[in-house]
Formats: C-alpha cells, structure tokens, sequence
C-alpha cells in the first residue's frame, strides 16, 4: 500500500502535433517502467490506427516508479490525453482522475487553439498546472516568446516553464523531480466508506468489461462486493491491478490510486464513466460529482455496398460499440442503399476514426451518407421533435419553426491570414464575437452554425491559412433560423443519402454546385439522365447528363434516308423507354464530394 503523500497523479495535455506521446515515452524509459528491448514509440498509443495517424484517440494511463533526488521513492500516475477536439470528452474525464497537468507547447510553434481548450478544462479541475517546452532542439524554437505568450493568452506564470526534447531527452530528469516537487498529492482517507470514480471501461474478449478507476476515499480489495451507485448494479471484484503499461495485479487498491477492475461485467453499457464505485455494504452516501455522458453531434449513415454483408455490419457496430461508448447506432433504412445504420459521433476525425476501423478490422466495405446534425423542429401543436436526418423531415404545413446548433469557435490564425479567415467565416454565416491579439498572432472568437463547420470547414481554414490557423470549438446551444430541406433528384427519384438542411438564402448556390458536381461524378448511360435540386416541389437547380450515343447506322451504307431514320427512331423510343426503367448507378464517391462545399 502506498502512502498518498508519495503518489502524484498527473495528465500530459497538449495540442495536436505538440509532443506528449513522445514525452509520455520518455519519462517511461527514464524511470525504467519498460525493459529498453520492449520500448517502442508512442508506447501507450496502442490502436493500430492511432499509430498510422500519428494522433491520440483513447487515453491511457500507466504507472510508474521514481527515486527523488531526496532518496524518497513516488508513485507517479500518468494519463496521456488526444489532443484533437474530437476527443476533448476523453481529455475532461481524465482530467477528473488527477491533481495536476503537464501543459505540453511545441517551443517552435507556440499556443495554439487546442492548447487553450486542454488547458481551460485543466484549470476548471482546479489542476496544479506545469508548464513544459517541448522541442528545444529544433533550430527555429524560441521558449523566451512562447513563454510570454503562455502568460499572455492563458495567464499562466511561465518563469519557471520547464525546458525539454522530448525527442532526444533533454531536460526529462527535470520534469520527474518538478512533478514531484511542484504537484500536489491526492488527498484521501484510509478508513472511509470506498468511493472510487470509474474514468474509462473497455470491452475484452477475455475479461469482459476491465473498469479504469481512481479511489478517492477508502480501500478497493479483491473478492469486494462493489455497487455502481448511477445504476445500483453490484458486482464481486475478480481482478485488481494497475498498468505499469502491462496489466500487473495488486491485493488492493488506496486512495489516491489509479487502476484496473474486472468483475464479469458483460457490456461496457453497465459501467457508466464518471459513475461512484462503493461497497455492496457499508457504501458511501452521496456518489461524487460525476460528469455529463457523451452527447454524439455529427450523425451519418453507414451502409455496406454489398446487402448481403448487412449482418456482419451489425456484428461489427456492436462489438466496436463495446470498446467506444461515445459511438451511438440505431437501424435505419434507404431506398437508395437498402438496410444500414444511423450513426451518432462526436465529431469528423471520429467518424473517419470509426469507419476506417469497420473497414479495415472487420473487411466492409461501406457507403458514407453525407454527415448532419441534430435540429430541433418545433411544430404548431407544441411538440418539438430532434431530426437526426433530413431524408426524416416531417410535412412543412406542420412545422412553425427549425433551431440549428450553433457553436463557439476560437481560432488562432497569424494576422497575414486574418482577412481570409473572416471571409471564410463570413461564408459559413458566423457572427464575430472577440477579436484579441497575442505577439503577431491573433485569436478571434466566431459564433457558427454546426452544420456549416462540420463537413470541410476545418480542410477549408487549413488551406486559406497555409496550414498556420489552429481551431477548436466548444456547443452553445441551439438558435432559430430559416431552413429548408434540400433534395436531389437523380433521374427523377428522389435520392435520400443526398438529402441536406441548408439556409434558405443559400440554397440555389448550394444547389446548383451539388448538381454540377454530380453531373461530372455520375457515369454516363445509354439514356440522358436530369440532376435537379429541388425544395419541396420546387425545382431549383438543374444539370443534364447526356447520353452515351451508340452509331446504330453505322452499317448502313447508301440506299434512301428513310432508311437512317427509320433505325434512328427506334434507338430513340428505346432510349424512352430505358429512361423509364433504367437504374442509375451513383458510384460511392460521388456522395461525399458532392456534399463537400469547395469554394
């Protein structure tokens, strides 16, 4: 058992790109955690696409042993945290688990748009908060500017801002002794009621469900009988342990601890994260303050290209759906794509993140409806219903008004760029909210609809900017305005997958681009093929694709014409008739370029 005084608890955050795998590696091998022949980089990044990507997706924790230069042995609970804004609900409840944040900023590339969002959450946790310059090898690092604008954008005293490469180890022995000097120890007492917070749970074919927990308050031991005090469930404890990255099993677990339990669990569902973990008996008497569940708000549809491989998709979403509680599905069905499953994500990267796992992990190849969000449709009865898909949108003569999400966007841009940001947010109907300057950088605040962001704002603020812009956002609510629903029509079927909220002032443009885009994406046929956009029964927008033309008097050499127009008029009512009943084949990329607003 270790004495709290000699535990510090502690997360790495950072934006993307800045360094904390890396580092979390470094203090890994300094302390001698992991043999030198087991060592790898990005160590606790353990998913293959994390490794491909080179970003963070699911926090994880690792624990390990440091001897201070005071000849005192600690215990050092890590948390490496995704730096991506996906990912932020994985940052906030690590954050819960722990009393102090390594604050990570590449020393080249300074504050950045993540870097505020990471720390913000990092100081509503009442963290002890250490500032780190990360990559002081590189030519182009400045840590005297970036110092300054620590203390300039976020207000953090950065005179005692520790200096590292975490590339090459610079400066990592000074971040041990800084950790163990400058962070609190968790605070807890051995003789209370147990109160353990669960941080994360994931499925394991073997296990079950294993349960990441921090104790606050009292002794968690083998063999327990725990409750979860959010569902009342109670379970006998099988295994306890803590990572030291491996699983390492443990008699018990103190306060100020943070591990692993299994206890037969069979659906990561039963462990709600931020739940209370007590004893069956003798339990504590209030849960602690728990954080609001994950709430999806980008939704799409996910159909395989083959119908007949629909069960091994539901066989695949559910077993992902045991690993990723932030991921919804529920069934659905189209007319266009047959049976599949609508989707709830938390944001683009983790539908990408998500779909790419389905493909590769479990061999399906899928059909990507276009991304929307959730609108609020109040109707003239009273009722509000939430629309997670425009093909679903009731009839208009029923509806009094729609609400749109809207977010609150902070973006850290130099100001060479600044004109092309406004221009860009303007296009996506934003309202500026702040404007405030840190060095030769600005960072303005934009007030946007979700759904204009959600689809390519972010590839469209990265190429006006050169790539120097940084961008996070956080929900605001939701705010009446003039919407309409959009559909296109694809030889005069209605084609769902394709069907967009848009504003009203924008929907002609809107419009015309999708049918120019489609006209160019969808294969010619042996018959003209009309693309029209349309809102309710008006037609707004219209692109004919001609048809293929076969020669049929190609082998008709002299004689009278009669003859010609005679076979020209029978190609013609077989091209009618073909119009009627052909079937047109809409290739899979054309439903996501289509959608994406180029320009």
């Amino acid at each position: 058992m270790t004495d709290p005084c000699r535990i510090r608890n502690f997360s790495i955050v950072a934006h993307i790109d800045h360094g904390k795998s890396t580092l979390a590696d470094r203090l890994i091998q300094a302390t001698g955690a992991v043999a030198d022949r087991d060592m790898q980089d990005q160590l606790l990044d353990t998913m293959d696409i994390e490794r491909e990507r080179g970003i963070t997706i699911k926090a994880n924790s690792v624990r390990i042993s440091y001897t201070a230069r005071d000849g005192l042995d600690y215990v050092l609970n890590l948390i490496d945290t995704p730096g991506h804004v996906d990912f932020a609900y994985e940052v906030s409840r690590s954050m819960r688990a722990v009393e102090g944040s390594l604050l990570v900023v590449d020393s080249t590339q300074g504050v950045e748009a993540q870097t505020l969002a990471n720390v913000y959450q990092a100081i509503d946790a009442n963290h002890e908060i250490l500032p780190v310059l990360n990559k002081i090898d590189l030519p182009a690092s400045d840590p005297d500017r970036v110092c300054e604008q620590i203390e300039d954008v976020i207000g953090l005293d950065a005179t005692d801002a520790l200096m590292v490469s975490a590339k090459t180890g610079v400066g990592i022995p000074d971040v041990l002794e800084a950790i163990v000097q400058r962070l609190p120890a968790p605070e807890g007492t051995r003789a209370a009621p147990l109160k353990a917070m669960l941080v994360d749970s994931w499925y394991d074919p073997y296990l079950g469900v294993v349960v990441l927990v921090r104790v606050i308050d009292g002794v968690l031991r083998k063999g327990d009988r725990i409750r979860m005090m959010a569902t009342n469930a109670t379970y006998g404890v099988d295994r306890l342990g803590v990572f030291r990255p491996r699983m390492d099993d443990s008699a018990e677990l103190g306060p100020g601890e943070i591990g692993y339990l299994t206890a037969s669990i069979k659906q990561v569902a039963d462990t709600r994260v931020g739940d209370t973990i007590t004893h069956e008996k003798n339990g504590a008497a209030a849960p602690l303050p728990g954080f609001a569940p994950s709430r999806p708000v980008v939704f799409c549809g996910l159909f395989p290209v083959d119908s007949a491989a629909f069960e091994d998709l539901r066989d695949a979403i559910a077993k992902l759906s045991l690993n990723d509680a932030s991921f919804s599905s529920e069934m659905e069905s189209s007319a266009a794509l047959g049976f599949g499953f609508r989707c709830g994500f938390l944001g683009l990267l983790h539908l990408e993140v998500i779909r790419d796992r389905l493909e590769r992990e479990y061999d399906i190849d899928l059909i990507t409806t276009a991304p929307s969000v959730i609108y609020h449709i109040h109707m003239r009865d009273g009722a509000v219903i939430e629309l997670h898909n425009p093909a679903d949108m009731p009839d208009l003569t029923r509806i009094d008004h729609i609400e749109e999400p809207r977010i609150r966007a902070t973006i850290l841009v130099p100001d060479d760029y600044l004109g092309d940001v406004f221009k860009l947010c303007q296009d996506r109907r934003g309202i500026r909210c702040d404007l405030t300057y840190a060095g030769s950088r600005v960072v303005v605040v934009y007030d946007l609809p979700l759904n204009e962001v959600v689809l390519d704002f972010h590839d469209r603020l990265k190429s006006v900017t050169k790539g120097y812009a940084s961008f996070d956002y956080q929900m605001e609510g939701y705010r009446q305005d003039h919407l309409v629903k959009m559909h296109i029509l694809v030889n005069e079927e209605p084609v769902d997958a394709l069907a967009v909220m848009v504003h009203r002032d924008r929907a002609e443009q809107r419009g015309r681009a999708m049918v120019e885009k489609l006209k160019d994406l969808i294969p010619r046929h042996m018959f003209k093929i009309p693309i029209q956009a349309a809102i309710g029964g008006r037609i707004i927008a219209r692109e004919t694709l001609a048809a293929l033309r076969k020669d049929v008097t190609a082998k008709c050499y002299g004689g009278d014409i009669t003859r010609k127009r005679k076979l020209l008029e029978k190609q013609k009512a077989g091209k009618k008739k073909m119009r009627r009943f052909g079937k047109v084949d809409i290739p899979q990329a054309a439903f996501i370029s289509a959608l994406k607003m180029d320009g």
